[in-house]
C-alpha cells in the first residue's frame, strides 16, 4: 500500500468494517476453503412503485429534437425496446412546438431523418443491400403525414450523419470508402475483399482495432451530392463528390464521431480530422479543415500544435466558424476552449481562455452575436451563453463572461430557432430525455451584447413532450440529494449524490443496505442525468441507498480537479471515495454497515480491483462488481494510458506508477481476457466470485449483491 493511502485517516473509525482480504500467495491451494455455492432463488422487486430493470429498458429512448427552419415543428427519433419480440422498434415523433402535440410515424426499418424544408422530412432506409432516400410531406391542420415517396438511392449502404443545405441544395453525409475515395466502387471492392481467399487482418500501423471493431481497409469520408426540389418532386443527383479524396484525412473521427464532427455552409464544409502525419493510436491531435463543396481549396485552420478539436460550426452567415480545442496532444480530457475563426479577416481568437469549464458542444445564435455552449458544471449539463466579441486585429485569446441559462438536469441537442427560442432535450435522475423549449433568449442576447448581466429568470423553460410519463407513472423515484465533503482537493469540496429507496425514512437506523457507484472514465462524473447503464433509481427501487461520489478526476468541477488523477489512479481518487463513504455512513446511520456493496464500470472496475486488493483501506464492502479494467499494452487507444500513467508501459514514470497503483499487482485491464484473469485469480484464492460474459457486447446486477447483503 502506498504511503499517501496510509495517511487517508490514521484514526480508526467505528464505520470501518473489515473487508474480507485476498489470501496471500504463500497460502497453499490445499488450505484454501471451498467457494460458497451461489444462490439462484433471487427475484427482483417489480412492484407498482419500483423501477425494475425491465421497466427502465422498455421506456422510449428519444433522441435530440431537430427543429425545422421556421421553428414551428421538430422531429425526434424514438427507439422502444420490446421484451415480447426482443426487438427495438423505431419511430419518428413530429412535435408541434406551439402546444407540444405529437404525431408519430412508424419506421419499421429504422433509418436517419432530417428536414428538407419546413414541411418535408427526408428519411433514409437501408434494406435488401440498398440504401434509399425517401421524402415525407407533413401537414399541420391537423398534424399528419402523407405516404413517403422514393427520391433516389445511394451507391453505398453506409451513408449516415446527414446535413442538408437548402440554399446550396447540397446534401453531405459520411460513408465508408476504400483508398480510391470513390463511393461508386465500394460495393465491387466489398465483394472482392470478402472473397479474397483468407481471413487474415494485417497491420503495419495502429489502430489495429478500435472500440469493438477490427480496422479494415475502408475509412470514413464526407460525401456531397446535389438534392433539389424540381417542380413538385425532389431529385437526388448522381455526381458524388468526396471532399476528402486524396487528402489522407478521415472524418467523422471514429469511433464516436457523427454529424457533430462537421458542418456545412452554402459554399463550404468545415470538419475535424486526425492529423494524418501522426500515429492515430498514440496521438489525439485533430485539426480543423475548411474545403469547398467541390473538394477544392482545402485549408487547415488550426495551428497544428494543439490537441483534439470538436464541434466545428459555421455562423449563419458563413463568415465565421467556431470549434472546441484542447491544448495538449495525447490528452483527451483537457479543458476545451472555444475558438472562433473569422474567415474574411483570416484571424483566429479564443474567447474562453480563463473559463475553468470544458464545453461539450457549441452553436451560434441566429444573429451570430452569441455562442451557446453545452457545458458540464457541478454535475449538471447546462447551457451557457457567451457574447461573440468583435474580431481582433490578430490571433489572440481572452475570456468572454459565460452566463448559465439552465441550472438543473442535463441538456443536449440545444438548437436556436426564430423568435428568441431554442429546442433542447433534457433528462434528470428521475426522467429520460424529454423535449423542452427555452424562450426569452432575445432579451438575454441584448444584455450580453451590451455587456450587461442578463436576467436569466426572464427566460422560460417549458416541457413539450411526455414520452416516458406512462411508463413512469406511479414509480417512486428519488431526485437525488447533493452532498459535499472535504476530500483531497485543496480549496474546494468534493461532490456526490445520495439516492434513497422508496419508503426510506430518517431515524430507523441500520435498516437499509447501500451500494456505492464508482464511475468510469476516469475523467467523467455522475450527473443529474438519466442512464440506462448504471441507473441509480433502478438500484434504489431494489431497496438500496445509492451513493454516487465524484472523486478527483471527475469532470465539471474545474480542470485542476480533473487533472488531479493523472499518474495517481490509486491515490487521491481512492482517498476521496473513502472519505466520502465514511462521511455518508456517519450522515446516514440508517444504512446497515454490514450490508454494503460497490459497483463500477471501466475505471470503476479498476477501483473495484484496487479495493479488493487493499482490504486494509476499510471500506467494508461485502460484495464487489466491475465491468472492465485497463491494460497499457493491449488497449486500442495507446495515448490514453500513456498520458494517464506518465508514459509508455516501460518508461520509468509509467512503470513506477503501474507498480504503485496496479490492483493486486497483475496487469488486469480492458480486454475480456483481463476479466477472466481476475476471475481465475479470485477462484484460486477461494474468494466467492462470478464471471458474467456478454459475447456480443462492447465496453459499454442485483442477484450477486443479494447473495451477500440479503435485502430481506
Amino acid at each position: 500500500m502506498s504511503p499517501d493511502i496510509e495517511t487517508v485517516n490514521p484514526k480508526r473509525s467505528r464505520y470501518e468494517i473489515a473487508q474480507v482480504p485476498l489470501y496471500p500467495s504463500s497460502v497453499s491451494p490445499a488450505s484454501i476453503p471451498q467457494i460458497t455455492q451461489m444462490a439462484t432463488d433471487f427475484n427482483l422487486s417489480e412492484g407498482a412503485n419500483a423501477l425494475s430493470p425491465q421497466d427502465m429498458l422498455t421506456l422510449p429512448r428519444p433522441g435530440a429534437p431537430l427543429p425545422n427552419d421556421i421553428g414551428d415543428l421538430a422531429i425526434i427519433p424514438i427507439s422502444t425496446y420490446s421484451f415480447q419480440d426482443r426487438k427495438s422498434h423505431k419511430s419518428l415523433s413530429v412535435v408541434a412546438l406551439s402546444d407540444g402535440h405529437t404525431y408519430d410515424i412508424p419506421l419499421p426499418d429504422g433509418g436517419d431523418a432530417f428536414w428538407l424544408d419546413s414541411r418535408t422530412i427526408a428519411h433514409v432506409v437501408t434494406k435488401d443491400d440498398t440504401q434509399s432516400l425517401y421524402a415525407i410531406a407533413i401537414a399541420t391542420s391537423p398534424l399528419s403525414s402523407d405516404p413517403s415517396f422514393l427520391v433516389g438511392s445511394f451507391p453505398i449502404t453506409t451513408a449516415s450523419a446527414f446535413r442538408y443545405s437548402p440554399n446550396a441544395q447540397r446534401l453531405v453525409f459520411s460513408a465508408y470508402v476504400y483508398p480510391d475515395g470513390l463511393v461508386e466502387t465500394v460495393k465491387e471492392q466489398d465483394t472482392a475483399y470478402e472473397n479474397r481467399g483468407n481471413s487474415a487482418l494485417v497491420y503495419d500501423a495502429t489502430f489495429a482495432r478500435q472500440w469493438d471493431t477490427w480496422v479494415g481497409p475502408k475509412s470514413k469520408a464526407l460525401i456531397g451530392v446535389s438534392l433539389a426540389k424540381v417542380g413538385a418532386q425532389w431529385v437526388l443527383g448522381e455526381a458524388y463528390v468526396n471532399v476528402l479524396k486524396g487528402t489522407g484525412l478521415s472524418s467523422p473521427v471514429e469511433p464516436f464521431g457523427e454529424a457533430d464532427d462537421y458542418d456545412i455552409s452554402q459554399t463550404h464544409v468545415i470538419f475535424t480530422a486526425k492529423d494524418p502525419q501522426l500515429p492515430k493510436a498514440m496521438h489525439t491531435r485533430q485539426n480543423i479543415y475548411l474545403v469547398a463543396h467541390d473538394g477544392k481549396d482545402l485549408r487547415q485552420l488550426t495551428s497544428g500544435v494543439q490537441g483534439a478539436t470538436h464541434s466545428p460550426v459555421f455562423d449563419p452567415s458563413g463568415d465565421k466558424v467556431a470549434w472546441l480545442e484542447l491544448a495538449l496532444d495525447g490528452y483527451e480530457s483537457g479543458r476545451a476552449k472555444v475558438v472562433i475563426y473569422d474567415l474574411k479577416k483570416d484571424v483566429r481568437f479564443t474567447i474562453t481562455e480563463d473559463w475553468d469549464r470544458s464545453p461539450d458542444s457549441i452553436i451560434f445564435s441566429p444573429s451570430s452575436a452569441l455562442i451557446y455552449a453545452t457545458t458540464g458544471d457541478h454535475a449538471r449539463n447546462k447551457i451557457f451563453a457567451l457574447a461573440v466579441p468583435p474580431t481582433p486585429l490578430s490571433n489572440t485569446a481572452y475570456t468572454t463572461q459565460p452566463t448559465a441559462l439552465t441550472s438543473s438536469g442535463s441538456v443536449s441537442g440545444f438548437t436556436p430557432i426564430p423568435g428568441g427560442r431554442a429546442t433542447l432535450a433534457r433528462s434528470s435522475l428521475t426522467s429520460p430525455d424529454e423535449v423542452y423549449e427555452l424562450s426569452g433568449l432575445d432579451a438575454a442576447e441584448q444584455d450580453l451584447v451590451a455587456g450587461r448581466k442578463p436576467d436569466v429568470k426572464a427566460t422560460t423553460l417549458a416541457r413539450l413532450t411526455s414520452f416516458s410519463s406512462a411508463g413512469l407513472q406511479g414509480k417512486d423515484l428519488s431526485p437525488g440529494k447533493d452532498f459535499w465533503f472535504k476530500g483531497t482537493a485543496e480549496g474546494q469540496d468534493t461532490h456526490g449524490y445520495v439516492i434513497t429507496p422508496p419508503g426510506f425514512e430518517r431515524g430507523v437506523n441500520g435498516k437499509w443496505p447501500a451500494v456505492m457507484f464508482i464511475h468510469g472514465g476516469p475523467q467523467a462524473a455522475w450527473f443529474d442525468q438519466w442512464s440506462t447503464l448504471y441507473n441509480p433509481n433502478v438500484f434504489a427501487s431494489q431497496g438500496y441507498v445509492v451513493v454516487a461520489i465524484n472523486p478527483t478526476g471527475s469532470t465539471s468541477f474545474g480542470q485542476n480537479f480533473t487533472d488531479g488523477i493523472n499518474q495517481n489512479w490509486g491515490g487521491r481518487p481512492i482517498q476521496d471515495l473513502l472519505m466520502g463513504w465514511k462521511y455518508i455512513l456517519q450522515a446516514y446511520p440508517e444504512i446497515d454497515q454490514n450490508r454494503t456493496v460497490a459497483a463500477g464500470p471501466s475505471y470503476g472496475g479498476y477501483v473495484i480491483n484496487w479495493i479488493q486488493g487493499n482490504p486494509e483501506l476499510g471500506f467494508g464492502f461485502k460484495a464487489l462488481i466491475f465491468d472492465t479494467t485497463y491494460t497499457s499494452y493491449t488497449t486500442d487507444e495507446l495515448f490514453f494510458c500513456n498520458h494517464e500513467w506518465g508514459g509508455r508501459p516501460w518508461d520509468p514514470a509509467a512503470l513506477e506508477a503501474s507498480r504503485k497503483y496496479n490492483p493486486a499487482y497483475t496487469d488486469y485491464r480492458l480486454p475480456e481476457g483481463d476479466g477472466i484473469a481476475v476471475f481465475h485469480a479470485l477462484q484460486q484464492l477461494g474468494v466467492p466470485s462470478r464471471l458474467l460474459i456478454f459475447p456480443t457486447e462492447n465496453h459499454s446486477v442485483f442477484r450477486w449483491f443479494d447473495q451477500f447483503v440479503g435485502l430481506s
